[in-house]
């Protein structure tokens, strides 16, 4: 008989050890990491951080040397045609044969374009006209430029553009994790305060109960009327409610958090916090000139602008005058033998210098343009009212952050009088100097009073991290807050 209760007790243990084991204790800090691993906004910025990196290193890639080999090992054509000079029809017919290899390399600083081209080619033609058939190898090769004129820098300007979409995508990663650090910040305080709440109904409900059974035993013992009991026994029951109703929104909340950090909701956890006050010096100068200086908003708005200047540009190339530079120059060599092409080669030169001038578009280019100029006008504006903003939040939330200290030693001085209140009348309610009801009221003021000092403790700490968020410069170790871009503002 022994021997199987040590069995069950060790079974039991066992159970125990291995359930705990199977719980995840979490800190907010673990929390927001497992967060930025599985939050999808995060993995979306992420994707879309690296599309825009791919898309400059393609970029960078296009503006060095392209080689390449066009290929046309065999073209034939037979095609009769009328001479007006003799007034008759003849039929000619081609067979050729070969490729061209070229090395081209932009040029962005003048977005020209310079370029070496070797064209190899083998040709067997045959006419009516002379009634011969030709039989030859040719090779030509030349040095090419092409510069655009009088035009914007297209090849700089696409290299720029990505530049910011780049900058962009990287700003809106560091925002997209400041803004998952606040949410699970407010989710996780969110269910430490509903523990806390079921953790002092369970107390409350235990108290009620004791005091059920005291008021049973006076009632039996004849010292108190069973109206007593009654009331003492509605007491408990109410409590009892309370605590089973916190028990369900705490479950609900760790299902909701569990979702927000993205882990399986099967998956059993719990949460430990620290929200003991700690006082800490915020300077309101330093927090509006940090926040001035590296809110990642403002830098997004200047791009916005930049970006609106590049549409400005593009739309002031509508029916613009522009002309284009080409110039050429190499050798071609002809001849029946591969060996002797280059005999008597010949030199090829090539110049021609054209424009194209608009005359009369109707008032679209002007039009078009001014359209643009209120896009920058618009953007402008976004820009300043950003800035507002953000002097405004900061401002805010550094009033709220003095305010809750007062509130803080408020609340501890309030729940240690409710404490010594209640404890006062407990005494008076088991002398049988208090009535349930009128011990009750004092129960709730306690229970009140420690779920104010705990929500004012995490309402501060929350406002504190959005004194982080807003700021950029984080007080507890008195450092501006670097995200994970590379950013100068001028």
């Amino acid at each position: 008989m022994m021997l199987k209760s040590k069995i069950k007790f060790l079974f039991f243990v066992l159970t125990c050890f291995i359930s705990v084991k199977a719980q995840t204790v979490l800190t907010i800090d673990e929390a927001i990491s497992t967060a930025f691993e599985n939050s999808p906004d995060v993995r979306r910025s992420i994707l879309n951080l690296e599309r825009s990196q791919e898309s400059l290193n393609a970029q960078n890639a296009a503006l060095k040397s392209k080689f390449q080999l066009d290929i046309a090992p065999f073209e034939f054509y037979k095609n009769r045609q009328f001479f007006d000079f003799t007034s008759e029809w003849y039929t000619s017919e081609s067979k050729t044969s070969g490729g061209t290899f070229s090395i081209v390399q932009p040029i962005v600083w003048t977005d020209g374009t310079l370029s070496l081209n070797n064209k190899f080619e083998y040709r067997d033609s045959y006419s009516e006209n002379n009634s011969e058939r030709t039989q030859i190898f040719s090779n030509n090769l030349y040095l090419r430029f092409d510069q655009p004129l009088f035009t914007y820098n297209r090849t700089k300007m696409a290299l720029s553009e990505l530049e910011l979409d780049l900058e962009n995508s990287t700003l809106s990663y560091a925002i997209q994790k400041l803004n998952i650090e606040k949410n699970v910040s407010e989710s996780f305080y969110s269910l430490y305060q509903q523990r806390l709440s079921l953790q002092i109904s369970n107390e409350e409900y235990q108290s009620q109960k004791s005091n059920y059974e005291l008021t049973q035993n006076k009632v039996e013992a004849g010292i108190l009327s069973r109206d007593e009991l009654y009331q003492a026994e509605l007491n408990m029951l109410n409590s009892e409610m309370s605590m089973k109703n916190a028990e369900v929104t705490l479950q609900n909340l760790y299902d909701q958090f569990k979702q927000l950090i993205g882990i399986p909701i099967e998956e059993e956890i719990d949460i430990v916090a620290d929200i003991s006050y700690i006082y800490y010096d915020v300077d309101l100068n330093k927090a509006i000139q940090n926040g001035i200086t590296r809110r990642m908003e403002l830098r997004q708005r200047e791009i916005d602008i930049e970006n609106s200047q590049f549409n400005l540009i593009k739309t002031s190339a509508t029916n613009e005058f522009y002309g284009n530079l080409r110039l050429a120059a190499g050798l071609i060599g002809t001849d029946p033998a591969l060996g002797e092409i280059y005999n008597t080669p010949t030199d090829n030169q090539d110049f021609s210098l054209t424009f194209s001038i608009p005359l009369f578009d109707w008032g679209e280019r002007e039009s078009r343009i001014k359209a643009s100029q209120k896009t920058i006008e618009s953007t402008m504006i976004n820009f300043d009212d950003q800035r507002n903003t953000i002097l405004v939040s900061i401002r805010s939330v550094y009033r709220n952050i003095q305010n809750m200290e007062s509130q803080i030693k408020i609340s501890e001085i309030s729940q240690r009088n409710a404490q010594l209140s209640y404890d006062i009348n407990l005494e008076r309610y088991s002398n049988g100097d208090l009535t349930s009801f009128d011990l009750q009221l004092f129960q709730r003021q306690l229970s009140e009073a420690k779920m104010t000092k705990a929500q004012s403790l995490i309402n501060y700490k929350l406002e504190f991290l959005n004194m982080k968020i807003q700021s950029l410069y984080d007080f507890e170790i008195n450092s501006p807050v670097v995200p994970d871009i590379k950013y100068t503002k001028e």
